[in-house]
């Protein structure tokens, strides 16, 4: 529900007005000579260590042990002689039990000048309280930082998803399932690396600003490098520099990487996003299906125990061996055209048409295929699936297929209706690349923003001959989204980019 403008200035006023209560006890603390933000205080335990160190601790008898932990309140009960404050970290969150006659009256008086929101150190030693919850007896606390701004709801959620994406940060303190994410996200990073040097990859970095854009079809961000006085773009793909590293010797390469496409925003899509991309010379696409199969069957394992999880109202089953299909075969298996349809290009453009698609007069029969394909098949590949054999004008870098070469060795892989990765045998011959590139410079002439631009320098490098190989690019915001059950991309970015807020 959206505030009246009304109840929208009310809030505001209330929010300034708690600051201000806020700012009032900073001050009462440095007249007492106590700093409101201090350093210094080092715990030697986090909460999920606290937890599991001494769940051994039974009865309401102090172990004997010290402990310190620190972190930030998340609620207050204040009493007469006693109080209890519940202490979020990084993992988790304790229970501390301060008393007027454990940590004198002094002291305990400062309990008025602190809030929910505030980040303590306390020392102390591990018992059970009466209702058996393992805590703190505080013997000595250290106020580390004042909140000044009150949390949303007295903490109890953050629900608004406009706020939650831009202060990403309160989003953070207050719901742990979006800490959840990030641990997931960083797991699953871990293991895609792991897996890949464990059989040999070696991780490489490329330039993040390119002279001419490449190795995807998408529009660029553009910039101006002044020293040099040249044009530059932010990279939509890591794929031509990477495959001169195969060109230079190196045959199992890896990149995790940040790219960059200025196109529009949606649950899917983020103009900027982290991507996966990996060559193995002298393999074939065939061959990464199958080192894709085992790696993702494994990643599920790892996260969920098993093959199975669930995405969404369904359910994901990651047995390999997974099943493989062409693009002309997921059309007709699919019932967009029939086998005498299929190779008819005047057949498939009058059914482009009557799906309503923004098709040219001109379009080939593959890149008709194509527009049918993302529009009437795509969702319905809850998968995981293979589909390869993408026709030769769709594919500008892909590797022509021997027995059709009216269609290349490449693959995409769909999960859940959307497309995980993309990979292909690569195209080494170096005169069969520059008609390719050609041919995109005529789209891009012709007012496609997305197609590819002529690099020289690539060519050259083919030039000089590249091994025999296969690349993959593999979409890690898409993975993540599907193993953390996610419905848009901007749960699994840290900080999505959003549109300007209002009066901004």
């Amino acid at each position: 529900m959206r505030l009246s403008e009304s109840s929208s200035k009310s809030k505001k006023t209330s929010v300034s007005s708690l600051i201000e209560v806020r700012l009032g006890k900073v001050q009462e603390l440095l007249d007492l000579g106590i700093a409101a933000y201090s350093t210094g205080f080092v715990p030697d335990l986090t909460s999920e260590e606290f937890a599991n160190k001494f769940a051994h601790v039974v009865d309401a008898d102090a172990s004997g042990d010290s402990v310190r932990l620190a972190g930030r309140i998340m609620a207050m009960r204040i009493l007469g002689k006693a109080s209890f404050l519940r202490v979020s970290d990084s993992t988790g969150n304790f229970q501390a039990y301060l008393a007027r006659d454990t940590v004198g009256v002094e002291n305990y008086n400062l309990l008025k000048k602190m809030d929910v929101g505030d980040i303590i150190g306390v020392e102390g030693a591990p018992f059970r309280t009466r209702t058996g919850e393992l805590s703190v007896l505080t013997l000595r606390f250290t106020m580390l930082t004042k909140s000044l701004r009150p949390l949303p709801e007295k903490w109890h959620g953050l629900s608004d998803v406009e706020t939650r994406y831009r202060q990403r940060y309160l989003d953070l303190i207050v719901n742990s399932g979006t800490r959840d994410i990030v641990r997931i996200r960083s797991r699953i990073v871990s293991y895609l690396r792991n897996f890949l040097e464990e059989r040999g990859f070696l991780e490489v970095e490329t330039p993040m600003m390119h002279v001419i854009p490449g190795g995807a079809a998408a529009k660029p961000f553009e910039t101006f490098h002044h020293a040099l006085n040249r044009q530059l773009y932010l990279r939509i793909a890591p794929e031509l520099y990477l495959k001169r590293l195969l060109v230079g010797g190196f045959d199992r390469i890896f990149e995790i990487n940040r790219s960059f496409r200025n196109e529009g925003i949606s649950t899917q899509h983020n103009p900027e996003f982290t991507m996966l991309e990996f060559y193995q010379a002298y393999h074939t696409y065939e061959d990464l299906m199958t080192l894709t199969e085992e790696m993702l069957s494994g990643l599920a394992k790892q996260i969920f125990g098993g093959f199975s999880f669930q995405y969404g109202d369904g359910d994901v089953d990651f047995t390999p061996p997974w099943p493989r299909m062409a693009v002309r075969e997921a059309l007709i298996h699919h019932g967009v055209l029939n086998p005498e349809q299929i190779d008819d290009r005047n057949s498939v453009f009058i059914k482009a048409v009557e799906t309503g698609l923004e098709v040219g007069k001109d379009d080939s029969l593959g890149k008709l295929w194509m527009a049918l394909f993302d529009e009437l098949v795509e969702d319905k590949l809850w998968g995981p699936v293979f589909v390869h054999s993408y026709p030769v004008e769709v594919s500008p870098l892909a590797r022509r297929n021997d027995e059709d070469p009216t269609v290349t060795d490449r693959f995409e892989l769909y999960i859940c209706g959307k497309e995980m990765a993309n990979a292909f045998t690569e195209l080494t011959d170096p005169i069969d690349q520059r008609s390719r590139f050609e041919e995109q410079v005529q789209a891009r002439a012709l007012g496609d923003e997305e197609a590819h631009f002529l690099d020289e320098d690539f060519l050259r490098a083919l030039e000089y001959g590249m091994p025999p190989a296969a690349g993959e690019g593999l979409g890690i915001d898409r993975l993540v989204m599907l193993m953390t059950n996610s419905q848009s991309i901007r749960e699994v970015i840290l900080f999505p980019h959003m549109r300007p807020e209002k009066g901004s």
